[in-house]
């Protein structure tokens, strides 16, 4: 869609990455997940970002407390609108049914609204954990992530999807890890030595 993309800071280091990068975090530990997302979320605010946290497990309020314990200010980028928190279940299924095609088509929308804006880049955040509600459609997990993929080529929001290996099946979160060209390992990001350009031939429970 834009002439050039940009590059971004993602939290980890002084290495520059080009916007539109797809990452996958699996964790165990919840004292992890929020240092490694705080991490993200606070790169994204600095470089004058739009950031959009997508929350399962925990209210707005909540994801506003840990990342101010965690010395990240949201509150002027919550006001002018860099920053927002949406709810999962109404963001990926927002008539009730999971449809991969339709949420990849908000994820251009999120971009092009911050395009619009002036904002030099998006990123969003989003806790996976909503698939394992037995919504209708989540059976199409893997195939939404690996559909992401194309998207960011064209509209390159830098998304990072958070996947809790203690509610996950092994299964899934290796499929999961199959789809995401980039992964966070010991809180840096790295190429995906399990990535698949193709994504696996699967439709099951999370």
């Amino acid at each position: 869609m834009c002439e050039k993309v940009a590059t971004v800071n993602l939290g980890f280091g002084e290495e520059l990455f080009p916007a539109g990068v797809h990452i996958c975090l699996v964790y165990r530990d919840e004292t992890e997940r929020q240092r490694v997302v705080s991490r993200f979320v606070e790169s994204g605010l600095l470089g004058k970002e739009r950031v959009f946290y997508i929350a399962d497990t925990i209210t707005t309020e909540e994801v506003a407390n840990w990342l101010g314990e965690l010395e990240v200010d949201i509150e002027p980028e919550r006001q002018s609108g860099a920053f927002t928190v949406d709810v999962a279940a109404t963001t990926y299924c927002p008539e009730g049914v999971f449809v991969p095609e339709q949420m990849c088509e908000t994820l251009k929308q999120v971009y092009s609204s911050a395009f619009d804006a002036g904002y030099p880049a998006s990123r969003v955040t989003g806790e996976m954990s909503w698939a394992l509600r037995g919504i209708s459609g989540s059976d199409r997990l893997i195939e939404y992530e690996s559909a992401v993929n194309t998207v960011l080529q064209t509209h390159p929001i830098t998304a990072m999807c958070q996947y809790d290996a203690n509610r996950f099946s092994g299964r899934t979160v290796f499929e999961a890890l199959q789809v995401h060209p980039y992964m966070i390992m010991n809180e840096h990001v790295v190429k995906n030595p399990y990535y698949l350009r193709e994504a696996p031939n699967s439709q099951h429970a999370p």
